[in-house]
């Protein structure tokens, strides 16, 4: 039976390299967020007035493409991760629409979410909002220079408020301000070990020495910055 994990978190807090590590790791399929191929990206960051709808549309639309690709694929692929939650879309939405067009969009949103597929494990990486905008600035990705230390944190909130209603799967809560995955093996063995034990319905592994309760995170929302 296939199972589908969901990586999720702000711009710039890592999603796509835990989600590269995990497709490496086991076998996945990975699912990539489309922001890169959005024609109206780099005019909605100079004008998001004007832009905005084209941009959210677009981005329905892609999104939706790609969790139809992944329902029909159920039978044939034992793993599918993606980094970003279809639901998360309305997010962007109803933060840079106009009343009327985001009306507009819940229509087009309804039609297409009650079919998409619902993941098995969502994963939530967080990190203090500076040391999100430092990697922001060091990967240099085009548009996200306008991006604003106020944005990201308004953005955070939406997705509190999101993830406090979600029940469609189990939601792992994982601190990325300083988790060097990618060249500690250590650590990237522990995380994995407690992604698995997460998918599998277990209580998290808890490293020898480590704090419990910074190991259990329950919530990154109410951390200080």
């Amino acid at each position: 039976m296939r199972q589908f994990i969901v990586v999720e978190g702000l711009i710039g807090v890592g999603k796509t390299s835990l989600c590269k590590l995990l497709a490496e790791t086991w076998g996945a399929r990975l699912v990539l967020e489309p922001s890169e191929t959005n024609p109206f990206l780099e005019q909605f960051y100079e004008d998001p007035e004007r832009f905005g709808f084209p941009v959210q549309m677009y981005y329905l639309v892609t999104r939706w493409k790609q969790q139809a690709a992944i329902r029909q694929e159920e039978l044939f692929t034992r793993f599918v991760v993606s980094d970003y939650l279809f639901e998360k879309d309305r997010l962007f939405a109803e933060k840079t629409l106009p009343e009327m067009e985001l009306e507009l969009y819940d229509r087009f949103a309804a039609a297409l979410g009650d079919k998409a597929p619902k993941p098995d494990l969502l994963i939530f990486l967080d990190a203090p909002i500076d040391t999100i905008m430092k990697r922001i600035a060091k990967r240099n990705a085009p548009g996200e220079h306008r991006i604003k230390a106020a944005y990201l944190t308004d953005l955070r909130e939406r997705y509190k408020r999101l993830l406090a209603d979600y029940d469609a799967c189990p939601v792992l809560y994982l601190d990325n301000r300083d988790m060097d995955y990618l060249t500690d093996e250590r650590v990237r063995h522990q995380l994995l070990e407690k992604i698995r034990a997460a998918l599998a319905g277990e209580p998290p592994p808890t490293a020898p020495g480590s704090d419990p309760d910074r190991e259990a995170q329950p919530s990154l929302f109410g951390s200080k910055e």
